[in-house]
């Protein structure tokens, strides 16, 4: 995952993914919620549950380049499956994608984890 990324941007860069991601996240749950409770059939009940994964993941700041492109096509299914407001889902469509494509800032689990490690010799 570090290979994905340059760095972990912090500072008003960061806080501005944090923004972005929790945008997204949001954006997604809600999504995915309204879905499911206006699915006239159990066949809607993937992307719905995509949308929704993605979103915790994307609060979360964990695994950010797969729960972005996941939300992407998750909010494109839902946007060709489930006719109602076209618009939104493609801004989170899109929404997902940039977080796929910049990454998810100094002040997420994936900065914890896959960040860069300083090794102390003594």
């Amino acid at each position: 995952m570090q290979r994905l990324f340059s760095s972990f941007a912090d500072g008003s860069p960061g806080v501005g993914l944090l923004l972005l991601r929790l945008l997204t996240g949001c954006g997604l749950l809600y999504l995915g919620i309204g879905s499911a409770w206006s699915a006239p059939y159990l066949a809607m009940a993937p992307p719905v549950i995509a949308a929704a994964g993605a979103g915790v993941l994307l609060l979360l700041g964990l695994y950010t380049p797969v729960a972005g492109v996941v939300a992407a096509i998750a909010a494109a299914w839902i946007a060709f499956s489930h006719p109602g407001n076209l618009w939104s889902t493609i801004g989170l469509m899109s929404l997902g994608l940039s977080l796929a494509m910049i990454g998810p800032g100094a002040w997420s689990i994936d900065a914890r984890l896959f960040g860069r490690k300083q090794i102390d010799p003594f």
